[in-house]
């Protein structure tokens, strides 16, 4: 999907342990190995979490509690916002299209 992207991805780390457990139990250790191998050979970033972003998370879950937004995807939105990013690479298009981060009016959502 993202394979021709030509920007560089970070991903944050909440997202990474979510997706790595989803993947060991639906796809196997040996995906879950592949995923990893990723970030050992540094083809992805990886963003850890700010003491500030816990606030923002908060806010996030607290605003957005009808969908539910969730901390995972609330840590996405907070490092964007801290990192000025303004494209998220998601499958869910129903959170992300809702949430309204506070630098851009509105997420460019890939692929």
């Amino acid at each position: 999907m993202l394979a021709n992207y030509p920007g560089w991805l970070t991903v944050p780390a909440l997202c990474l342990a979510e997706v790595a457990h989803l993947t060991g139990t639906r796809l196997g250790w040996e995906s879950e190995v592949r995923l990893l191998a990723i970030f050992q050979a540094a083809e992805m970033g990886l963003e850890h979490v700010q003491g500030a972003d816990f606030g923002r998370i908060s806010e996030l879950v607290a605003r957005y509690r009808d969908l539910p937004l969730g901390t995972v995807d609330a840590s996405i939105v907070a490092a964007a916002e801290r990192l000025g990013v303004t494209e998220v690479a998601t499958l869910d298009r129903r959170h992300f299209s809702v949430v309204r981060p506070r630098h851009v009016e509105r997420f460019t959502l890939l692929p």
